[in-house]
């Protein structure tokens, strides 16, 4: 672990486009290259939004707030210059494009990232199949349309090639563990885990509702999110806490703050 930030978010007000309705309510949060952070809340506190403000979803107005990632300002970026930058989020839902096979998918990914410079078919072939090899997973899958009919499993799996083949710097996890099998959380959470081996300055922000996941991948720090805010940091005790008392005490807290 290097130490060295690579997210800082400060004050960071968010809204649904269009409407008055607030979600995130001046959080902090900040992250260094190598380490594992997890944010934990229950439904409605802002986690998800947070995963998308942060990749430019155009569903959400930031209305105060900055956020720095590795020395830029994101929030005067497009998604595709986020992404270029080395930020990837992996979706909770991922979408389905039937007629496009995930090979096809990633290689038009891979040459956005290398802007004018012409992608050579077999470096790309060759990196594939490498990342497939790391992930053990059957060359056949990249064959397949994007999330055709996959289970979500498979889903969640298409997710992690992407990352292995992208290489991000600062991989976002939207509840990668929605709707997983105890087998399927395995396979994802071995497929991450690699990757960090592979490359240990890659920063993970895991969002979860359950400890369950962070027994397969361990977080270095972990954050309670209630009402668009952090309300509490710590280490993994902290996802301990929480599966036994529940978010009512977090809520306590918060409203005890507020007063």
């Amino acid at each position: 672990m290097s130490g060295t930030p690579i997210l800082k978010i400060r004050n960071l007000q968010a809204k649904v486009a269009d409407e008055d309705l607030q979600i995130l309510n001046g959080l902090d949060l900040e992250l260094n290259s190598g380490e594992i952070h997890a944010i934990m809340g229950p439904n409605g506190s802002g986690k998800s939004t947070l995963a998308k403000v942060l990749m430019g979803h155009p569903g959400y107005e930031v209305t105060a707030g900055s956020v720095d990632f590795n020395g830029e300002e994101v929030l005067e970026m497009e998604p595709d210059e986020r992404s270029q930058a080395g930020m990837f989020l992996a979706f909770q839902y991922p979408v389905e494009i039937p007629g496009v096979s995930i090979a096809n998918f990633l290689r038009t990914a891979v040459q956005a990232h290398q802007g004018e410079e012409e992608l050579d078919l077999f470096e790309f072939q060759d990196l594939l199949m490498e990342k497939m090899a790391l992930l053990e997973m059957d060359p056949a899958f990249a064959e397949r349309p994007v999330n055709d009919g996959f289970s979500g499993g498979e889903k969640k799996r298409n997710e992690i090639l992407q990352m292995a083949v992208l290489q991000p710097s600062l991989a976002l996890m939207d509840e990668t563990d929605s709707g997983l099998d105890i087998d399927a959380l395995q396979v994802v959470s071995n497929g991450v885990n690699k990757l960090r081996e592979e490359n240990p300055d890659m920063t993970v922000l895991l969002i979860t509702h359950y400890q369950r996941l962070l027994n397969y991948i361990k977080p270095d720090h972990v954050h309670v999110m209630v009402d668009g805010k952090i309300v509490q940091s710590g280490g993994p005790e902290v996802a301990l806490q929480l599966e036994e008392e529940g978010y009512k005490s977090w809520r306590e807290i918060e409203a005890a703050q507020a007063d």
